[in-house]
């Protein structure tokens, strides 16, 4: 994965946790976690030492 697909997935995390907190259904929050959870596992396990998107 390219520094910029780094940036890019991070970007797509960041956008998803946004979502989880604004949207109202039960179900749309649980379906945004269960991805952002395979997002984040994804870089954990192209970049061992990924510890979260960059503030």
């Amino acid at each position: 994965m390219t520094e910029h697909q780094l940036r890019e997935q991070e970007f797509l995390i960041a956008r998803y946790r946004r979502l989880e907190r604004e949207v109202t259904d039960p179900l749309a929050a649980c379906l945004l976690h269960s991805i952002i959870e395979e997002l984040e596992e994804e870089l954990r396990r192209d970049h061992p030492d990924w510890h979260g998107p960059r503030d």
